[in-house]
């Protein structure tokens, strides 16, 4: 009977649960739709100007997604869960101070991007992709991180301290409007004009700059529900209150994205239609984390105000039912590309050679994007947990599989190209499969357990 009854009160408590995760997950969403929505439009306007350019564009990509992941999924989880947790204990002082630091953080994360991709881009793209690939992407190269690094760690730092402070609307639609303006800015700049691939990076920065001039006139009027105090002395224990999550967050997305740069440097002696058409297939395999952002920023602050509550039972509650949620949304996404791949490929380029491999990657790797969207769900609701050790793990596991499984499969078996897309879909399988592992009492504690 007991038993029963628990379950009757589990049944009514979860769709209250579903509702207040979709109530911050919405405008998120929203946001993750639209930027989804530019980023399918990019490579087909890389490929519009060339197998070249479209090579240079996927050499270039990797290091795109970690700059926006670094700065919104994962410091910007830091900030979330930092602020989430101080408001959580009810110290709004200590969540001004804290975005303070954040945004000394975000000046410091973009120099790591713009001082070796803006000054050196030949010699970065050359030893990924060789001096073909090197040729179409480092204009591009140097005009987006140039320009839009700093705009973009800073937009998405005070999009982090809104969604801290629970505001997810406000966050998101700062951001909206730049990624609603990119694309015909993008393609104004690269054909009408002239500038070639390089109009897409200096459209990006453009836009960011927009974007992080709104959302720093918003935070500043009070939008978070408190005010960052910009001379609030330094402190090496609120530096440490992100960074502890943060820190870690960032590894997650550079292990992710070092995955995605080997493989394309073990593909690169295949040409640059190789590279490309992985290219084309790692941009879809990354679009899941935006989709999943749309829940996984909801779960931050969620997961991280139970926390701060040390309410853990809520909080895993919490992660699975967001996790379940993202799942369905990527899944959405994902299953109509592994049915029609050869369709997929041939909206983004019309050469033979880089459709043929195209589709034969997505064949294989989209069938494992929808358990990628769940780990990467569980991987933001860890980060409002404080508990990152095992999706570290997870990382770790995911890039082991992509490129030494792929050169066991690929070059020690034989199996050429499609050896390297399992190991691939593997990768990011594990990944999902471990963040999924760890979501449970004995990583995340019971009620009453002290917060991390």
């Amino acid at each position: 009977m007991a038993e029963t009854l628990a379950m009757q009160q589990a049944r009514a408590v979860m769709p209250g649960r579903v509702r207040r995760i979709l109530a911050l997950a919405a405008p998120t969403t929203l946001l993750s739709a639209t930027q989804v929505a530019a980023l399918l439009v990019e490579p087909w306007l890389a490929a519009r100007q060339g197998t070249q350019a479209l090579a240079g564009w996927a050499v270039v990509l990797p290091f795109a997604l970690l700059l926006g992941q670094m700065s919104a999924g994962a410091m910007g989880g830091g900030v979330v869960s930092a602020i989430a947790r101080a408001l959580g204990a009810g110290n709004r002082e200590e969540a001004s101070a804290l975005a303070t630091h954040a945004l000394v953080i975000a000046v410091a994360g973009a120099a790591l991007f713009a001082i070796p991709l803006a000054i050196f881009p030949w010699t970065v793209l050359t030893l990924i992709g060789g001096p073909e690939a090197a040729a179409g992407g480092a204009a591009y190269c140097a005009w987006l991180f140039g320009g839009g690094a700093l705009p973009t760690w800073l937009a998405n730092t005070f999009a982090s301290i809104l969604r801290g402070g629970g505001r997810h609307a406000l966050a998101a639609r700062g951001v909206i409007g730049a990624w609603i303006v990119y694309p015909p800015l993008a393609w104004l700049l690269m054909e009408p004009l002239g500038m070639g691939l390089a109009g897409a990076g200096l459209a990006f920065a453009v836009t960011m700059t927009g974007a992080a001039a709104l959302m720093a006139a918003v935070v500043m009027a009070g939008g978070a529900g408190f005010t960052p105090h910009l001379r609030t002395p330094l402190r090496g224990a609120l530096f440490r209150r992100i960074l502890a999550v943060g820190l870690l967050a960032c590894l997650m997305a550079t292990i992710a994205n070092m995955a995605t740069i080997l493989v394309t440097a073990r593909i690169a002696h295949h040409g640059a239609a190789a590279v490309a058409g992985y290219g084309i297939s790692a941009r879809i395999e990354f679009l899941m984390i935006p989709l999943a952002f749309g829940v996984g920023s909801a779960l931050t602050a969620l997961v991280g105000r139970a926390v701060g509550a040390r309410d853990w039972a809520e909080a895993r509650r919490i992660a699975w039912a967001g996790a379940g949620l993202a799942f369905g949304v990527t899944a959405a996404i994902a299953i109509p590309v592994a049915i029609f791949p050869a369709a997929t490929a041939a909206a983004f380029t019309s050469d033979a050679a880089v459709q043929a491999i195209a589709t034969q990657a997505l064949a294989i790797i989209a069938w494992a994007m929808p358990g990628f969207g769940l780990g990467m769900a569980l991987y933001f609701a860890a980060m409002g947990a404080g508990r990152m050790a095992w999706p570290v793990v997870a990382g770790l596991s995911r890039i082991t599989l992509a490129v030494g499984g792929g050169w066991v499969l690929s070059d020690l078996l034989g199996f050429g190209l499609e050896g390297q897309f399992v190991a691939v879909a593997l990768g990011i399988t594990a990944f999902g499969a471990i963040c999924a592992g760890a979501t449970r009492p004995g990583v995340w504690p019971g009620r009453g357990a002290p917060p991390p």
